[in-house]
């Protein structure tokens, strides 16, 4: 058992995730360490979202945060309006479509508690649609700077962090540019200020990877991530040579899609 009474402050963006929320929400009602609050931000949904969110904020109403975005603002924003309402020592990340599995604050908490010279924790995930789990993630235990190199070293929605973190690197950058891999550009900015970060070895999330996933998919966000990392690779003052990486997310946005779907679930499997 964790021996700690910390609040975890639970930040979640929702949109349009109606139909996906209320499983969301009750894998974190069901979390075996209790001490925390969910704060959920409506980023101007059309669906009923913002219903499901306030049915179980009115539920709970010592335990769950409800906010609202004047319109739509992407993730960056939204979750920097939820940080403004974290009293939390620790800052834990969810999704509105996903599910946190019952231990998982509990392994995170007691791994900060007993690691104070880590800042951040997160683990594998199991990937999962509307047939059943299909894959699951690995990750590398202790993360370095080269370790960057070839993607982002943590799964966002699993994370939980050192509130003083968030604080130091002023929370999630809302440049335009870092949209969609505004975790990757997070994890840059902290470890460029000399923290760090472990995953844990058994996953701790199940992240719902479906057809509609693959819609999402926009190469904008492809050329974002080049951007981050390319920025990302002069902050830690990476060698020259790693910067032909800076492109690997364009070669991927051009795929096809059944050529993207087979490596993407071959990586996973």
């Amino acid at each position: 058992m964790v021996n700690s009474n910390k609040k975890i402050s639970v930040i979640m963006g929702i949109y349009n995730c109606a139909a996906t929320l209320p499983e969301a929400i009750e894998s974190i009602l069901d979390q075996t360490y209790g001490n925390w609050e969910l704060i959920m931000c409506d980023d101007g949904s059309s669906d009923d979202t913002y219903k499901v969110a306030m049915e179980y904020k009115n539920r709970y109403p010592e335990k769950i945060i409800v906010i609202r975005n004047e319109k739509n603002s992407g993730l960056n924003k939204t979750l920097n309006h939820c940080l403004e309402h974290a009293t939390g020592e620790y800052i834990a990340r969810m999704d509105g479509d996903d599910l946190s599995i019952s231990d998982r604050f509990e392994k995170e908490i007691s791994f900060l508690e007993n690691n104070e010279d880590y800042a951040i924790v997160s683990g594998p995930m199991i990937y999962f649609d509307e047939n059943g789990d299909w894959g699951k993630g690995t990750s590398v235990a202790n993360p370095e700077k080269k370790d960057f190199v070839h993607g982002t070293p943590f799964c966002h929605a699993p994370c939980m962090v050192r509130a003083e973190a968030y604080k130091a690197v002023n929370g999630y950058s809302e440049n335009k540019k870092t949209l969609r891999a505004e975790d990757y550009d997070l994890w840059f900015r902290m470890y460029e200020l000399g923290y760090k970060g472990h995953n844990l070895t058994e996953p701790i999330y199940k992240m719902r990877d479906d057809a509609n996933a693959y819609s999402r998919r926009k190469f904008k966000f492809a050329v974002n991530e080049a951007y981050v990392r390319f920025n990302g690779f002069k902050r830690l003052k990476l060698p020259i040579t790693s910067y032909i990486y800076a492109l690997r997310p364009i070669v991927v946005g051009l795929l096809p899609k059944p050529i993207y779907m087979r490596l993407h679930h071959k990586k996973k499997n």
